[in-house]
């Protein structure tokens, strides 16, 4: 627990972000009939039945210390590959000028550097592996990850809902 608290506790620098790392499965429902409109002092009323149409992952990257920059990747599953390519993104895309970035997340078996062997040449893993610095919540300790507070939100607020494909979940 100590080691992510210290995490939290060093001044900001842009070379070497802070983020927080967490994902969750949604579980995609279309409607089978179309609800009913709302109308005054009436919400929009819904049928109870459903058509599941899958399930998709979503990784959440929360940098509290970058004015509270977050991002969610949507993705088909929750695979070592997906984990791997989803922090290529974060690397090359969302902190390119970083030197070294300093990621917090739950010790979950796809969430170490030999998936980055397992998606990628060695010299890319290698690559990608020396970008991160990585520090993991104690088992039962992942409330101490930052992003899992904005999954929370993220859930309760906006995906609290029937939602009944990727493209009507990702932004």
């Amino acid at each position: 627990m100590e080691d992510v608290l210290d995490v939290y506790i060093r001044p900001y620098n842009p070379y070497y972000p802070q983020v927080c790392m967490d994902e969750t499965n949604r579980q995609l429902i279309k409607e089978t009939r179309i609800p009913l409109p709302m109308e005054p002092g009436q919400e929009q009323r819904y049928d109870y039945e459903y058509e599941r149409n899958g399930v998709c992952n979503l990784f959440m990257f929360y940098a509290p210390l970058e004015e509270g920059w977050r991002h969610v990747k949507v993705t088909d599953r929750r695979t070592k590959q997906d984990w791997a390519h989803a922090m290529r993104e974060l690397s090359d895309v969302h902190f390119p000028d970083a030197i070294k970035i300093v990621v917090v997340m739950d010790n979950l078996n796809t969430h170490t550097p030999g998936s980055f062997y397992e998606a990628f040449e060695p010299a890319e893993a290698k690559r990608l592996v020396d970008r991160f610095e990585f520090h993991y919540t104690p088992k039962h300790g992942s409330w101490l990850n930052m992003a899992e507070i904005e999954l929370s939100a993220l859930t309760q607020q906006c995906l609290d809902r029937r939602i009944p494909d990727q493209v009507t979940l990702a932004p």
